[in-house]
């Protein structure tokens, strides 16, 4: 029997992208369900009833939750084509703990550039800065966090690209002036077909931090 995946989904959703790329990664078709989250289906709260949130990948009507955590599951199922974690134990803690570092800082933080202004949005933006800068000396002169290869650090971490110009635009900074070296890493991994695809169009992404702004009633 073929394996059923679906994917529960938000389009802008740097966490869900995670799961698309890691999904085109490995070839394996799956059906896409974009939720709408102000009216979120049945079929969502039935499958994530603890957080209610997106995204959910659904293995054979197995649901799993957390993005990190469905990256680690593809990866470990699906363990034939394109691996993404290291074999070696200590290098495959490694890449959990940067991935853990850019779940804990990157979203939150970029979110405050956009929610905030004045003196709150200067520090948040030396704050995501120094993020950056903390991931561009990990990555060194590597091509991939992964290596020579995506890895799983990379798949991780390269949806926030798509939100970078939003970043901004409502910043008004340049995260290539102070961080050359990550944008360089974003751009090699856009010119893979599994990333390229599974990112959608940054004025898009754009326009709906944009909206997003306009509904909480932010400057």
């Amino acid at each position: 029997m073929a394996d059923e995946v679906i994917l529960l989904d938000f389009w802008p959703s740097p966490f869900g992208m995670r799961v698309r790329i890691a999904l085109a990664e490995k070839g394996i078709k799956y059906e896409y369900k974009e939720e709408d989250l102000r009216n979120k289906s049945p079929l969502l709260l039935q499958m994530n009833p603890i957080h209610k949130k997106i995204p959910v990948l659904v293995h054979n009507r197995k649901p799993i939750c957390e993005s990190l955590i469905q990256v680690q599951y593809i990866d470990e199922v699906w363990k034939d084509k394109a691996p993404l974690l290291p074999s070696d134990p200590y290098a495959r803690a490694q890449a959990r703990f940067w991935a853990d570092y850019v779940d804990k800082k990157i979203y939150d933080v970029g979110s405050k550039i956009w929610k905030t202004k004045g003196e709150e949005q200067e520090a948040s933006k030396k704050e995501f800065i120094e993020c950056l800068k903390v991931l561009e000396a990990e990555l060194g002169d590597k091509h991939y966090f992964g290596g020579s290869n995506l890895g799983y650090v990379d798949v991780v971490f390269v949806p926030f690209y798509s939100w970078f110009h939003a970043y901004e635009q409502c910043g008004n900074f340049s995260i290539e002036a102070a961080c050359p070296k990550i944008i360089a890493w974003a751009k090699r991994c856009m010119q893979k077909e599994s990333v390229s695809k599974s990112l959608p169009d940054h004025e898009k992404v754009y326009g709906f931090v944009l909206e997003l702004k306009k509904r909480f009633g932010i400057d």
